[in-house]
């Protein structure tokens, strides 16, 4: 074979192996920068809800998915709908990779919702990691509230309770009370979902809505199975397949116009990103693409899946890439839509309890 048609394949090689070797490269940086450190998941709500209890079952299980094995631990910051931790996050924790926000799953549709002054961030410079889950939202109250069903919502009243005004379980009374012409009695000021069920417990409050399927099924199902409460309507463009079969009706058939339909599938589209992650926008790169892969490979790990069946947790995870992009899309609606939607989702009432 003459000498010199060596030369291309030579240089074949040569960049097959530089290929091979800058993301073995970029792995070790990686691994280098994590060694000995210690990871920090900022949970922006309160102990013991569901947010909390699936960021500490990530922090169980996720360091080992990280080159270098960092530790996990878990801070819990509450308020403002998760958006006091996202605000931590974004814009006064380390931007090295070393902090997470686990958030609600209305976070991504700040921009939307709030005022960029109110929100305090930039939204769209965030790094998003992933969901741990997709989920559906509903309205559960106390079988002996004043509405047994969510027609009758529309002549009597019933008292909900909330964390904020701009958190799923505000957000969505809100919204059935401006669109539809509910009348649901919006309390706020709740520190998470452990609390609004206290209250519903001791009788304070009827009920409370935009609480995602899974927690109900696995923190509070002894809510349902006692009979103390039952699940009032689904809010969601689409429902979830138990309730449909089970002829739990969705809100989104009592709209009045297509318009209405539109901001509520909207509000509906964070059952996609049920349980959000993300990093600060400074966050270079190769770690937020080893962040993303560690967050998927967390919700493979067998010992993980485990834990999430003793909890009776769904894991049903979105890649950091793809919810980037949903959010991406969200934060481009043009300003026109999201004027209207502001109004639609404008809280009338008084907040605190």
């Amino acid at each position: 074979m003459p000498r010199t048609s060596t030369i291309p394949a030579l240089a074949a090689l040569t960049a097959a192996s530089a290929l091979i070797a800058a993301p073995a490269a970029a792995q070790g940086k990686v691994a280098g920068f994590y060694k000995g450190k210690t990871v920090t998941i900022i949970v922006g709500s309160s102990p013991g809800g569901g947010y909390d209890t699936y960021a500490r079952l990530l922090s169980r299980h996720m360091g080992k998915h990280i080159p270098g094995n960092p530790k996990f631990v878990v801070q819990n910051m509450p308020g403002a709908g998760s958006h006091r931790a996202s605000g931590y996050v974004a814009k006064v924790a380390p931007k090295d990779g070393t902090v997470i926000a686990a958030v609600f799953s209305g976070q991504p549709l700040g921009r939307v919702l709030l005022p960029a002054s109110k929100l305090g961030y930039d939204g769209k410079k965030l790094k998003y990691l992933g969901s741990a889950s997709t989920d559906t939202y509903n309205c559960l109250v106390r079988k002996d509230a004043p509405a047994k069903t969510f027609k009758e919502t529309f002549q009597k009243q019933i008292v909900v309770g909330g964390t904020s005004t701009r958190g799923s379980s505000g957000l969505m009374p809100i919204m059935h009370q401006n669109l539809l012409g509910t009348k649901l009695k919006l309390i706020v000021g709740y520190k998470g979902s452990r609390q609004i069920f206290a209250a519903i417990e001791k009788g304070e409050l009827h009920g409370m809505c935009g609480m995602n399927w899974t927690s109900i099924h696995s923190r509070y199902k002894r809510f349902l199975d006692s009979g103390l409460a039952h699940i009032l309507v689904q809010e969601s463009g689409v429902g979830n397949p138990v309730a449909n079969k089970a002829g739990i009706p969705k809100t989104v058939d009592f709209a009045k116009s297509d318009e209405h339909k539109k901001f509520m599938t909207t509000i509906y589209s964070q059952g996609q990103f049920a349980r959000p992650y993300f990093v600060s926008g400074a966050v270079p790169a190769e770690r937020v693409a080893a962040l993303r892969r560690a967050f998927m490979d967390t919700w493979k790990d067998k010992a993980a899946l485990a834990d999430a069946k003793k909890l009776k947790f769904k894991i049903d995870p979105l890649e950091g890439t793809k919810l980037q992009k949903l959010v991406d899309g969200i934060n481009a609606l043009p300003d026109s839509f999201i004027t209207k939607f502001k109004k639609a989702v404008e809280f009338k009432g008084k907040a605190g309890k």
